[in-house]
């Protein structure tokens, strides 16, 4: 038996249990005391303003939808001496704004790490004793204008450069050549989603965020100029990015992208077992555990290697380098013939089929199941990187922990791979709105997790979906009855660690599984889920496009659930107020009324047991709760009942199961 039915089997057991002493038939309807106000939910307007020819009513990108884009150059070099990054950077800019831009907007995340950064305030959580490094530092700004380089004026706030230009760039596919040079010191582990570590065989370096990164100006907020404070994470704009990194001859770089030049940076063997891996379904060694540290694994003995990289339409790169690299890959296949290649890098610690052996095995899958679910991956080369990140995402490439194993290691690298959809694809604005990238994501991999090998590692309760690693029904219910708890729509580094992976992970991803599984079904929310983010790949949605989709592709107006679940955090409590045979003839049907106590409406099951062994369901959709606190129906039946219930499932988050049910003497 499969482990989900023993799953609901038990449920139903617990439920069961949580009425069975309830021996009296409820019939006190006069006593019922609701906090439910249908008219706060089922107002007729829900959305403040109407679609436009930017973001249309019904979701999609309007007729005159534009964002901005850029292209990057960067040639790099990280000097493992002084634990520093050197660089130069061309940023070719495109306004397709009807606007002017007098000065352009920069991200300069590596500042976080500055003593005086506003990262280090605004939290409890901040260690007054971290660690720090100088950020950036930015040589000169110049822009070229063809015949001419002419620096140009910038000042630096915190974790954002502002370029102050003589001439704007002109509106509508206007363009601009940016030449930045910069470096910076590497952070240590305290970099947490950028750092370098020893290994045994060597050190690792996790590289992010690791080059001057255009802001976004979008039609919504103008110059999208948040800070980067660690929670909110990144709003960035599509473009080529072409980079080239110079290391010691004896490392090895796995990078975002394709890399261009394996004849200068491999060896023959490494290129021939590239070659075997695109044709493999199973796991091929690039690099072996007996080859790490035999000169004859890298084409030159002395001197420095220069690993070049391309990746189009992405909005990021990152890379991982290392001497200590166990390196292997496997063929991604993809709908309709195409291929992908998977591959990981990881340390000798982590090796091992109970650990990183399997990790590009975990990769591949993983990326399989999304493509044929939700949208087909976009670029040709997938990376799994072990290090001390342990968790982190950027396009092509995820850092995951360089100590998972089995199923620890297989959740992180779905969910981080996931991310590739959520916001890699569809470029939510992850700075403020968490729900967009990390709820959205959540959800795709409970699914992939059940998936994966006919449920190797399923049902997915690791603390990534139900913290508990119970019934997520029941175990978002803390966060419901909690007068602290932020909502679903409170802005990412508004939201404290206490309850950052309740609200922004779980509760996010548990209303798109109840849209699902309990509201839409799953043809509908699939059909509309897979159309918003079609319409949305390689673009920009605020949160009313991603409402505005789901209601015009399912063709429900689900203003209550936006208000309820997103907006509040609504509490929900079903009671089973009455069961009575009509005319007192078990022949002509059971009579159920079921109250809504508290704020939140629900579509609802109820199940009733017949003694002859049957059993019967109705469901009533959420127009029950339009004019009412009580609804009453009647359930067919041919011979007495033996217990009758609400939400038998337990789908529901219920507060009280107690006065779900009854059970007939």
């Amino acid at each position: 038996m499969k482990i989900k039915y023993l799953l609901l089997l038990c449920l139903f057991a617990l439920v069961t249990n949580a009425y069975s002493q309830r021996k009296k038939r409820p019939t006190m309807v006069d006593t019922i005391v609701s906090n439910y106000q249908p008219a706060d939910l089922f107002s007729p307007a829900f959305y403040n303003e109407r679609g436009t020819e930017f973001h249309a009513p019904n979701g999609n990108p309007g007729p005159k939808y534009w964002q901005n884009r850029v292209n990057y150059h960067i040639k790099a070099a990280i000097d493992t001496n002084s634990e520093t990054l050197t660089a130069t950077e061309t940023i070719d800019y495109t306004n397709n704004s009807p606007d002017a831009l007098q000065y352009l907007w920069l991200q300069l995340d590596q500042n976080t790490y500055k003593k005086d950064s506003r990262s280090n305030f605004y939290t409890d959580f901040t260690d007054s004793l971290r660690l720090h490094t100088d950020g950036y530092q930015i040589e000169s700004v110049t822009v070229d204008y063809g015949k001419y380089k002419k620096p140009v004026n910038f000042i630096i706030t915190d974790t954002r450069m502002q370029v102050r230009l003589d001439k704007p760039v002109l509106p509508n596919k206007g363009t601009i050549k940016l030449l930045i040079k910069y470096r910076y010191t590497i952070p240590g582990t305290f970099g947490n989603r950028t750092d370098h570590f020893e290994t045994r065989n060597g050190k690792i370096y996790e590289m992010a965020q690791w080059f001057p990164r255009m802001c976004v100006y979008d039609n919504t907020v103008g110059w999208d100029t948040l800070p980067f404070l660690g929670a909110g994470e990144f709003y960035l704009e599509y473009g080529d990015i072409d980079y080239e990194i110079t290391v010691p001859w004896d490392m090895i770089i796995a990078g975002s992208g394709e890399l261009v030049n394996s004849n200068q940076v491999l060896t023959q063997t490494e290129i021939s077992r590239l070659a075997s891996a695109r044709q493999s379904d199973q796991t091929i060694m690039i690099r072996r555990v007996d080859e790490i540290n035999k000169a004859s694994s890298r084409p030159v003995h002395s001197g420095t290697l220069t690993w070049h990289f391309k990746m189009y339409n992405t909005r990021d790169v990152a890379f991982g380098a290392s001497k200590a690299y166990i390196w292997d890959a496997a063929r991604v296949n993809l709908p309709d013939g195409k291929k992908a290649l998977a591959m990981s890098v990881y340390p000798i610690e982590s090796a091992g089929n109970d650990g990183w052996g399997r990790a590009t095995e975990y990769l591949k899958k993983s990326i399989e199941y999304f493509s044929a679910k939700w949208f087909v991956y976009p670029w040709p080369v997938a990376v799994n990187e072990a290090g001390m990140a342990g968790g982190m995402e950027y396009p092509g490439i995820v850092f995951d922990g360089i100590n998972d194993k089995t199923k620890e290691l297989y959740w992180v690298t779905a969910h981080e791979i996931g991310h590739n959809w959520f916001p890699m694809i569809v470029g939510s604005n992850e700075r403020r709105y968490a729900f967009m990238d990390e709820g959205f994501n959540t959800f795709i991999d409970i699914y992939a997790s059940d998936a994966f090998n006919n449920g190797e590692y399923g049902l997915k309760r690791d603390g990534e979906y139900a913290p508990g690693g119970g019934n997520p029904a029941d175990e978002i219910i803390p966060t419901l009855v909690d007068p602290d708890a932020p909502t679903i729509m409170t802005a990412a580094d508004a939201v404290s660690e206490k309850y950052r992976h309740n609200v922004e992970y779980f509760k996010a991803a548990f209303g798109l599984v109840l849209l699902r599984e309990q509201i839409l079904g799953h043809d509908r929310f699939d059909y509309a889920f897979r159309n918003y983010i079609n319409q949305w790949a390689f673009k920009h949605p605020q949160p009313d496009d991603f409402f505005r989709s789901m209601d015009n592709g399912a063709g429900e107006d689900l203003s209550w659930f936006w208000k309820g679940w997103y907006y509040n955090n609504l509490k929900l409590d079903f009671e089973l107020v009455a069961a009575e045979y009509v005319h007192n003839d078990p022949k002509q049907g059971l009579k159920v009324t079921v109250a809504n106590l508290e704020q939140m409406p629900m579509p609802f099951t109820v199940e009733v047991k017949l003694r002859d062994g049957s059993s019967k369901r109705v469901q009533v959709p959420v127009e029950a709760w339009i004019q009412n606190r009580m609804v009453s129906f009647v359930i067919p039946t041919t011979t007495e009942a033996k217990s009758v219930v609400v939400d038998p499932d337990a789908a529901l988050p219920d507060l009280n199961r107690g006065n779900n049910g009854f059970v007939f003497k």
